[in-house]
């Protein structure tokens, strides 16, 4: 069982399978007045609930874009339907991570997994995009954060549109992962002339019920701030508690801590926006290597205890908080 209570109802989107765009699980919706293409992508990783909570509601809501076009995917649904209430740790993928397959040299290789498979469906949706927002969660308690790409590869824009939405409270430049391309890296979205930009939401905790709140207010506030949707839409399904509009953080990720051995563990049972005083303190021991904090007020970012790891796999960020 997992350590943490399970607070949401992972629902049931099987009838969503269809879709309209001759690809299983991804909807469509143009509202025939100029405006920018936007995605939006649940369960990209199979466990990560509160996504598919989210466009599951909207699309139940039957709301449709006033302008541009709304596209709507359901991620890793392999993955998504190996849910199990008693291992919900266990179905992040099914053969691979999906948000590392993203570059072209993966995509177009001769490589083939489930995940592969399902990117190459989606592939098409990502490049069309103006707009992507990706709706993930946590593993362990910590406060919801945005990812805003890879420190002077764009991530000015995803900063930019994440303050004016207001949500959440920490925004986060990264490094990127050694393993792989994520979506919101792809192409366009990490070039900083491109006013292509994506954003991805940790919205808490897998399975807590403030996640699925999170990320139903972060994507109708994501569709207001592209222009998809009015204000006066949108704003009666807000959640007021979650606006920190002029009170948000930026962390500046410096390095990923990447598994280098099988035997990985944490120093300590973390779980996120740790504060480690003084430089030199230990982190984990990796292989046969400690891991220190790199400089004094050294911030842990989403450290990894998830079932499904490789060698390779990012087990936690260390950045700066910068002040703004």
């Amino acid at each position: 069982m997992s350590q943490y209570p399970i607070e949401l109802q992972a629902p049931d989107i099987r009838q969503w399978e269809n879709g309209n765009t001759g690809v299983p699980y991804v909807w469509e919706f143009d509202s025939g007045q100029p405006g920018p293409t936007v995605m939006v992508q649940a369960v990209t990783h199979g466990n990560e609930i509160c996504g598919a909570i989210a466009v599951d509601w909207f699309l139940s809501k039957k709301l449709l874009p006033e302008a541009g076009k709304l596209i709507l995917s359901f991620g890793n649904v392999a993955a998504y339907a190996r849910w199990n209430p008693g291992n919900p740790a266990a179905n992040r993928y099914v053969d691979q991570d999906l948000n590392r397959v993203w570059g072209d040299d993966v995509l177009n290789s001769d490589e083939d997994s489930v995940e592969l498979r399902r990117a190459r469906e989606l592939v098409r949706f990502v490049d069309q995009a103006d707009y992507i927002l990706d709706i993930h969660s946590m593993h362990e308690h910590c406060a919801p954060l945005m990812v805003c790409g890879t420190d002077g590869k764009g991530a000015d824009k995803a900063v930019s549109i994440s303050r004016r939405m207001g949500v959440p409270e920490y925004l986060m430049y990264d490094t990127g992962h050694p393993a792989g391309l994520r979506m919101i890296e792809r192409g366009a979205f990490a070039d900083p002339a491109s006013p292509k930009t994506a954003i991805l939401v940790e919205c808490g905790q897998h399975w807590e019920k403030l996640a699925g709140d999170v990320a139903k207010d972060t994507l109708m506030r994501f569709l207001v701030q592209t222009g998809t949707l009015s204000l006066a839409t949108a704003q009666p399904h807000f959640y007021p508690n979650l606006d920190y509009s002029g009170r948000q953080r930026v962390i500046a990720v410096t390095e990923a801590v990447v598994a280098e051995s099988e035997k990985f563990s944490f120093v300590k049972p973390f779980t996120g926006l740790e504060v480690l005083a003084k430089k030199g303190e230990p982190i984990a021991i990796n292989g046969d290597k400690t891991v220190t904090a790199p400089y004094d007020n050294t911030v842990l970012v989403m450290p990894s205890v998830a079932k499904q790891w490789r060698i390779g796999t990012t087990m936690v960020r260390l950045g700066r908080l910068i002040n703004d």
